[in-house]
């Protein structure tokens, strides 16, 4: 394990249209001591070729592939793979701006935390911002992540110094398996403290997962009482709460 370098696990399915743009933005990172690890999950556009072009020029750009077997598989192997002490969940259509590692180590250091997070800004297929934030809240906490997930999956950033390295569930079929993960990394670490600084951006695209909501009330209310183990009534609740933030996150601007 290198005692300075992030390893960024980046899972890709035909994302040729939006991986170039994403392994630009850790590119432009101002701290240099980072891995980027790079699983394509079976896909069948261009998204290998476009990713082999760049880890040929840049050597801390790992490339390695597997059959399709969703973003958990993949991000499990990327993790396996990684070398560095730090880890970090890019989504291979989402961006970092320059200074995010190096503003969330120190933001790490500052709080003497296992794991950070920090805001970001919600943009669109074309990359425009949306006028949208997601805050990051101050101090997330295992009560916090039992009624929903707080963290920003492209902006947390876990010290595997301390409990080693975890990995995301793949028996829930890549539906909530970050939430999951979040969820144990908090349990472990008591706390994840959040950057009020909004130093990425999440790419809202049209009929995605996160946008339609309605489509995953059920499998939220199954993560509720199968993963959570929450009692009907209190899974009904939350349910009732993560719809409410959901509209709120997609039907106006803040």
């Amino acid at each position: 394990m290198d005692p300075l370098k992030v390893s960024i696990i980046t899972p890709c399915w035909n994302g040729e249209k939006y991986i170039g743009e994403t392994i630009e933005s850790v590119l432009a990172q101002t701290y240099p001591d980072w891995e980027m690890v790079i699983v394509d999950d079976g896909s069948t556009d261009n998204s290998r070729e476009i990713i082999m072009g760049y880890a040929a020029k840049d050597k801390r750009i790992r490339f390695f592939s597997q059959e399709n077997a969703g973003s958990a598989a993949a991000r499990n192997h990327g993790i396996k793979e990684a070398s560095g002490r730090y880890i970090a969940l890019l989504d291979a259509d989402d961006l970092w701006d320059p200074e995010f590692l190096e503003k969330q180590l120190a933001f790490m250091k500052e709080k003497k935390a296992v794991c950070v997070c920090c805001s970001y800004r919600y943009m669109d297929e074309n990359s425009e911002p949306t006028g949208k934030i997601a805050p990051a809240k101050a101090e997330i906490t295992e009560r916090d992540m039992l009624v929903m997930n707080r963290v920003g999956c492209l902006t947390g950033l876990y010290d595997t110094s301390c409990f080693g390295k975890i990995y995301l569930k793949e028996e829930l079929r890549s539906i909530r398996d970050d939430y999951a993960y979040w969820y144990d990394i908090v349990k472990l670490s008591d706390r994840i403290w959040g950057n009020p600084e909004v130093l990425a951006s999440y790419r809202v695209l049209a009929g995605s997962t996160t946008g339609n909501k309605r489509k995953l009330i059920a499998k939220q209310y199954r993560f509720y009482r199968d993963y959570l183990h929450l009692p009907r009534a209190k899974s009904a609740i939350n349910i009732l709460i993560w719809g409410v933030s959901g509209i709120l996150k997609f039907s106006s601007k803040r």
